[in-house]
């Protein structure tokens, strides 16, 4: 095969069958992309704190942000396979992903264990707000499995969320 037969088969449309429209197609695949490359950045951030937590609890919260982090990555296939079997595409690159990501990234030499769980608990919290928002897209155009998906994700992220701040809650 020739450079230019590999550029033209590029440029062919996915051609998934769905009974979902092309606006459905666009519309979903859009939210879901944003949603994953949000995951995405929530599960490195939530690994660099595992990585990187120290103090009293060190143990405690070395678990728990191994669990949290493992809970968020298994997401990640099944956010994207859910854009593509719709015939839509999703996030194709680390610099895609900052592109359209919301979680900001820290960076910081040192973060207190308190601080790195409070930045999660908001991080999780925003998080289940663009899940909200993109399952309102996915019930604007009839994609009930979609939507099932991510009620689930939504309840993980609750969870989440609820045992961050159980951990950071002053007596």
């Amino acid at each position: 095969m020739s450079i230019e037969d590999a550029r033209k088969r590029r440029e062919v449309p996915l051609d998934t069958p769905t009974d979902l429209g092309s606006n459905a197609t666009k519309d979903i695949s859009a939210a879901l992309t944003v949603l994953l490359a949000d995951v995405f950045a929530l599960y490195v951030k939530t690994k660099n704190f595992h990585w990187h937590i120290s103090g009293p609890h060190f143990r405690d919260y070395h678990l728990l942000l191994d669990e949290q982090a493992a809970q968020i990555f298994a997401m990640t296939d099944d956010i994207a396979e859910g854009a593509r079997k719709i015939g839509g595409t999703t996030i194709r690159s680390i610099g895609h992903i900052a592109r359209v990501k919301h979680i900001e990234d820290n960076e910081a030499d040192f973060v207190t264990a308190e601080d790195m769980l409070t930045e999660l608990k908001e991080d999780n919290l925003a998080l289940t707000q663009r899940m909200r928002q993109a399952r309102n897209v996915c019930d604007e155009h009839g994609d009930v499995a979609t939507a099932s998906l991510i009620e689930n994700w939504i309840d993980e992220a609750e969870r989440r969320t609820w045992f961050l701040f159980e951990t950071t809650r002053r007596a």
